[in-house]
């Protein structure tokens, strides 16, 4: 009868190949690439599990973490891009519609040397 342990042992060190997996953020929600590089790198560090938050939100908290604390949303957002109901509301100016003379508002501060049209001859305008 074979021995046992003969059976389960195994020559050399086992190889493992790794592949691209796609994670969902934790945080933040969108899907990203675990790639099989980071795979690799994990199982060397002894990490048994995949990340749970994307790169981007890593960065977050780890900052988070070295300056001490702060709330997403107070840079930006996950993404660094989105903002919090914090903003203040955009200002608005009232202005002659140089085409047809009605009133209108515009979010941006006018200038004298240019023409200020309102949304319907701005269309217009600018399909020509």
């Amino acid at each position: 009868m074979p021995d046992p342990l003969a059976v389960l042992s195994w020559e050399g060190p086992a190889t493992v190949s790794y592949v691209d997996r796609n994670v969902t953020c934790a945080d933040c929600g969108i899907e990203f690439v675990h790639s099989a590089a980071d795979q690799e790198f994990y199982a060397q560090k002894g990490f048994a599990s995949d990340p749970k938050r994307c790169s981007s939100c890593r960065a977050s908290r780890r900052a988070s973490r070295e300056s001490g604390g702060y709330e997403v949303r107070d840079i930006g957002g996950p993404r660094g891009y989105e903002r919090g109901d914090y903003r203040p509301a955009r200002e608005y100016f009232a202005v002659i519609c140089s085409k047809c003379g009605n009133a209108a508002q515009v979010p941006f501060k006018p200038r004298m040397d240019k023409p200020v049209y309102c949304s319907d001859c701005f269309r217009s305008v600018q399909t020509a």
